[in-house]
């Protein structure tokens, strides 16, 4: 989720039940060491630190692995020295993954939590295969806990899941449209107002670090729609540790709560899940939803 999952969001989830994370990218370990300290003062739930591409700060993992329970890598190929640096300090590791020999490689690599991310996901789409199918393919060939990951918005989804055989799931738009995100109002609306076949796989936010490998990312398609309706070369301006820098057009950066300019043109990174959002909620109520029909089948 990026940006959009906010230390009070991740707070909030980790307090809920959850496990609570937040992304590392662009900080620095001792930025991120010192974020993390907070947000443990915050709650005595479950958090977790998130690691993108191969261009990972070492140090960071070791000083966030020093900080929560799970350390999270997505969008490169399984590391073994960097499950290494998680276990030495402490912490677990956890691959997020788009296909079976993904996740036969994480789990190689000595991770303790695979995710199988099916297309239905919102966000960067590793992979190329519906959630169910790649699920009990990865099932059927990993002995460690799988969660899913793609679609799972209410009730129904999580227990299918779960159903399926996953240890548990991965959500991620469901949170979008939550007190405690830290999207734009305009976003988290978009989020609610969509309905069935409101997403697509594109490329046409690929000014972004994981886009500079493979640019494939599910989004709401009426931003997709804006965005090529747009003649403007900058869609708005936005605040990054206190200075406010121009957004280009195409940017993957989702509208944040400081975002200003053309909401509707920007990245709205959105899953398929999105039919079963009908409104804002805290997190907590959106967590017990969720939870709803899952929990007497635990």
């Amino acid at each position: 989720m990026g940006s959009v999952s906010t230390p009070g969001l991740a707070v909030a989830a980790a307090d809920a039940g959850g496990v609570g994370t937040i992304t590392a990218l662009g900080m620095t370990a001792q930025q991120l060491d010192q974020l993390l300290a907070d947000m443990a003062m915050r709650t005595s739930g479950i958090l977790a630190a998130n690691f993108l591409t191969s261009e990972i700060d070492r140090d960071a993992v070791a000083a966030a692995a020093s900080r929560v329970r799970l350390i999270d890598f997505f969008w490169a190929d399984p590391d073994p020295s960097l499950v290494e640096i998680a276990h030495a300090n402490g912490a677990l590791a956890c691959w997020q993954v788009g296909s079976l020999a993904e996740a036969q490689a994480a789990a190689g690599a000595g991770c303790d939590v695979v995710v199988v991310q099916g297309i239905q996901a919102g966000g960067h789409v590793r992979g190329r295969s519906p959630l169910l199918p790649l699920l009990a393919d990865v099932l059927d060939h990993l002995e460690v806990p799988v969660l899913a990951a793609g679609g799972i918005g209410d009730a129904q989804a999580f227990a299918a899941v779960l159903a399926a055989g996953a240890s548990g799931a991965r959500v991620g738009t469901r949170f979008i449209a939550t007190d405690e995100s830290g999207a734009h109002p305009a976003y988290k609306q978009a989020v609610v107002d969509a309905t069935v076949a409101s997403t697509e796989i594109t490329d046409a936010f690929a000014v972004c670090p994981l886009c500079a490998t493979v640019p494939r990312a599910r989004v709401l398609r009426s931003c997709i729609q804006a965005l090529h309706a747009l003649p403007d070369e900058v869609v708005g301006e936005t605040d990054i540790g206190g200075q406010t820098i121009p957004l280009p057009r195409g940017h993957g950066l989702p509208p944040g709560a400081a975002t200003t300019g053309h909401i509707e043109a920007m990245a709205m990174y959105a899953g398929e899940s999105v039919a079963a959002i009908e409104s804002v909620q805290p997190v907590a109520k959106a967590m017990k939803g969720l939870c709803a029909v899952a929990e007497p089948l635990g």
